[in-house]
């Protein structure tokens, strides 16, 4: 995929970025070497080949699920400006 300089300047535009026209050639090269790559990868062969969401074989360790601060609910709606029922009270913002 070729990328113009006017594409960039779309691009800008709709992101609400002020470019100059320097700064819009650098990232028509810029950009267009990242489609270039983007390219290669989409050309490489992936039948069979698995999805991994990490591409070591491991598990993360996870801390134990314990308890370590007391419950301090009454202690904090004792200052909320509304309550009922253990629950906090907020105005309605959607109709």
């Amino acid at each position: 995929m070729s990328l113009e300089h006017a594409d960039v300047q779309r691009a800008a535009h709709l992101a609400r970025l002020a470019l100059d026209n320097d700064e819009a050639a650098r990232y028509v090269d810029d950009l267009g070497r990242i489609l270039e790559m983007v390219d290669q990868l989409q050309a490489v062969d992936t039948e069979g080949v698995a999805p991994l969401a990490h591409p070591l074989d491991t598990t993360q360790r996870l801390r134990a699920d314990e308890v370590t601060e007391t419950d301090q609910r009454d202690r904090f709606q004792r200052c909320a400006p509304a309550v009922a029922n253990g629950l906090y009270l907020v105005p309605r913002v959607v109709e």
